[in-house]
């Protein structure tokens, strides 16, 4: 049996995440963060659902300010469920957050470092540590804040968003993600602040695998313990949401690593909890399974023996016990086999279907499209869900094709680096179209969003 990573304890209001504490989990609220009684009603369905923590967003500090006013009405209600403030572009709003919150996420990407371009810089080394004071001067004062008000600190790095400073040194790397994380890191260790959780995030399995391993051998050898959050950003809604989080947070679970978790679907987001639940549920079976499947790896092809009541449950199952094999290339086919097939599931193709739903979430196999969607917070400018599916089901047809749906610009043009085409909230009511990388449409009416992104990928076909 895989024994946990050992890691410090991160103090969050009324919970320890880490050490022996179990495994926590959280979500994250779709509400605007100024209206009070919205955050109130669905911060209590998360948290009734079985959420241990719940994130706002604060884009603002008039956001900061009101978490103020959320968190008296639930403590009015005897709710002590901490709740994390998430901040990106501004750093006075993680100052004002940390008065209210019991943890602010604060961002490497976009702290002190302006908003991602994709333009390559040149620095020389003492340019380049002249950066590195810049984030210095700023964190300090935020640290003293947080150990005056007793709160915690997740530094949550996003694939999607490294700043241009980080990737023309490192490039978009998992080299480049971990060394965005310790730069942050090695301030707080100086400072002697030791509340901090750490995430790193990608929409990419396997880039999502391979930074988090990495990050663990930088904290090791700089003697650092810190727990860790897991999560694979943008995975998307419905069966594929599912699978996609189950590959990447299941492959470091059945590691032993993970302190916490989130699954981020495009739903509501009470419908995240059962899901992470179960993933925690399953890390002893499926660590069992990982190591029979690796066993019975044999001309490039993992067969897998499992059994399960629910398809659901079949799903969840089968892509956590296979997904590290799966990343690190141990094969690339998959075979799955179910003890009790005629109660799991009714059509012969179904286990197909699964099995390449589960190589396609590690980047092996794209049998169908492919749909990087952001769950949504309350920076979301549009309908996300509607939209989503109005997406679909104009696209489904495109076998390979990568959409990006996001709403908005704070992961969305980086956690679509390698999607072929991506739609962002740009503004109240308006949407940007991408090509890969490049902004091709901004500030559509978002009526005509939809019906000019089919345009432009039709037009692509025929060019």
């Amino acid at each position: 049996m895989t024994t946990r990573r050992i890691s410090s304890v991160a103090h969050v209001g009324p919970i320890g995440i880490g050490g022996d504490n179990p495994i926590r989990i959280q979500s994250m609220t779709t509400t605007n963060t100024n209206d009070t009684a919205a955050c109130v009603a669905q911060a209590k369905r998360i948290i009734e659902a079985g959420g241990e923590l719940v994130r706002l967003t604060t884009q603002g500090t008039r956001e900061a300010e009101n978490m103020r006013n959320i968190s008296a009405a639930l403590k009015a209600e005897g709710i002590m469920t901490p709740l994390v403030a998430d901040v990106h572009f501004n750093a006075r709003v993680a100052d004002v957050a940390a008065l209210y919150c019991e943890k602010v996420r604060i961002n490497p990407g976009n702290y002190v470092d302006p908003a991602r371009t994709f333009k390559h810089l040149e620095y020389t080394d003492e340019e380049y540590r002249a950066e590195l004071q810049k984030i210095d001067d700023r964190l300090v004062p935020f640290i003293q804040i947080c150990k005056e008000h007793h709160t915690a600190v997740r530094i949550g790095v996003n694939h999607g968003s490294l700043s241009d400073r980080i990737m023309s040194r490192y490039g978009d790397t998992p080299a480049g993600i971990v060394e965005s994380c310790m730069e942050f890191l090695r301030i707080f260790r100086r400072e002697q602040f030791q509340d901090v959780v750490i995430s790193i995030k990608a929409s990419n399995t396997v880039v999502m695998v391979q930074s988090v391993r990495l990050l663990v051998e930088a904290m090791d050898k700089e003697d650092m313990h810190y727990p860790l959050h897991l999560g694979v950003t943008e995975a998307g809604e419905g069966e594929d949401g599912r699978i996609k989080s189950a590959v990447g947070i299941g492959a470091l679970l059945t590691e032993g690593i993970g302190d916490t978790i989130r699954v981020s679907l495009s739903e509501e987001p009470e419908c995240e909890i059962p899901v992470a639940r179960r993933l925690v549920e399953l890390i002893p079976e499926c660590t069992r399974l990982r190591a029979e499947a690796e066993a019975s790896i044999h001309d490039d092809t993992i067969t897998l023996n499992l059994d399960a009541d629910t398809w659901d449950d079949l799903q969840l199952k089968a892509a956590m016990a296979v997904g590290a094999l799966l990343i690190d290339r141990k094969a690339t086919k998959l075979v799955l086999k179910v003890a009790n097939a005629t109660k799991t599931f009714k059509e012969p193709n179904d286990l197909t279907a699964l099995a390449d739903a589960i190589l396609q979430a590690a980047r092996i196999k794209f049998t169908k499209t492919e749909y990087i969607s952001c769950p949504g917070c309350g920076r979301t400018l549009y309908n996300l869900q509607d939209t989503i599916r109005r997406i679909k089901a104009a696209t489904a047809h495109l076998v390979g094709l990568k959409i990006g749906i996001m709403g908005c610009i704070v992961n969305g043009p980086g956690e679509m680096a390698d999607a072929d085409y991506g739609y962002v909230g740009a503004g109240p009511g308006r949407i940007s179209l991408y090509r890969q990388k490049e902004c091709v449409e901004k500030n559509i009416p978002e009526a005509e969003a939809v019906d000019r992104l089919l345009q432009l990928i039709e037009e692509d076909k025929n060019i």
